[in-house]
């Protein structure tokens, strides 16, 4: 597998982890999507935001450094077990776009839990979709694209009105960071997939990011972290918002055209407010629920724009 974006992928919001799957599958084998890829994509995005409403739960444990430290750690150990990278035989300019790619996801996860620490989930996840969407727009260099970034925008203001009972000003600052990193990453992400084979790329920079968070969920929590039952849910968080995810999408993108798939993506933040309801008691508005779907329709009307763009049709 390869952790770059797929080539004639269509849009950034397409998760860079598991876009390999679409870059080694034949197309004439991802044409028809049934059932079966749409309910994998929907559990992988169920796991990934119920995981996030756990790392919630944590954070008076931990903190949310502490989380993020966990999270990227558990994370990182899984991915050099599985993939056991190499790391003899490259350049300079390969390590430096494994540290950047480090740096980029160590930010996202630090950026979106000090998020969810302040702000309720599906707002966080609303604000973090806004990266990967702007840099679709931007990468699309489409007229059309104004309309599906004023309609985000629209749904932000809504956010920042009385949506969501009115959210504090550093959660959101650190969600948009979160959403900044994201699209940084998933550039990151496509560098790394053409320097490094497989997934080795994606693991040696899961370790970076683990290591440079270490340090400061260490300053938060201390000896916490070493507590047998934070050590079990922080694992906890690992599997369900890293690996467990990461899987299901594999499979699903050998069995579903990338475009699709980004499309299930953009849903994530309805999937974030429905977790943040269910575990988190965070209960949503009228409002609310307009300002997600806003955000949700400027994100599938970009991948939608730029699918017809970069994919000729047969």
């Amino acid at each position: 597998m390869n952790a770059a974006e797929p080539p004639g992928a269509p849009a950034p919001l397409l998760d860079a982890e598991a876009a390999a799957a679409a870059a080694t599958t034949p197309t004439s084998k991802r044409r028809g999507t049934g059932l079966g890829p749409v309910a994998l994509v929907v559990a992988g995005g169920l796991s990934v935001q119920f995981g996030s409403a756990l790392a919630v739960l944590i954070m008076p444990r931990t903190g949310a450094l502490g989380v993020v430290t966990l999270r990227l750690a558990a994370a990182a150990i899984v991915l050099l077990l599985v993939c056991r990278p190499k790391v003899r035989g490259y350049t300079r300019r390969d390590w430096g776009t494994i540290l950047a790619f480090g740096l980029a996801m160590g930010g996202m996860n630090t950026g979106i839990y000090q998020a969810t620490d302040r702000i309720p989930l599906g707002a966080a996840v609303t604000l973090e979709v806004l990266g990967p969407l702007a840099l679709s727009v931007f990468a699309s260099r489409q007229w059309s694209n104004v309309l599906w970034a004023a309609l985000a925008l629209a749904g932000v203001a809504l956010l920042g009105s009385s949506g969501f009972g009115g959210l504090d000003l550093v959660g959101a600052a650190f969600a948009l960071g979160a959403g900044a990193c994201w699209a940084a990453y998933i550039v990151f992400s496509a560098k790394t997939g053409r320097r490094f084979p497989q997934a080795d790329g994606l693991a040696l920079a899961m370790a970076v990011a683990a290591l440079l968070s270490l340090p400061l969920g260490v300053l938060e929590a201390g000896s916490k972290l070493l507590d047998p039952v934070t050590l079990g849910l922080g694992a906890a968080v690992a599997v369900m918002s890293s690996v467990l995810p990461y899987t299901l999408e594999l499979i699903a993108l050998r069995r579903m055209p990338a475009p699709t798939f980004a499309v299930l993506m953009s849903l994530e933040p309805a999937i974030a407010a429905g977790a943040g309801f269910l575990i988190l008691h965070q209960a949503l508005s009228l409002v609310d629920a307009l300002a997600i779907a806003l955000v949700i329709g400027a994100s599938v009307g970009a991948v939608r724009s730029q699918a017809r763009r970069k994919i000729p049709q047969s």
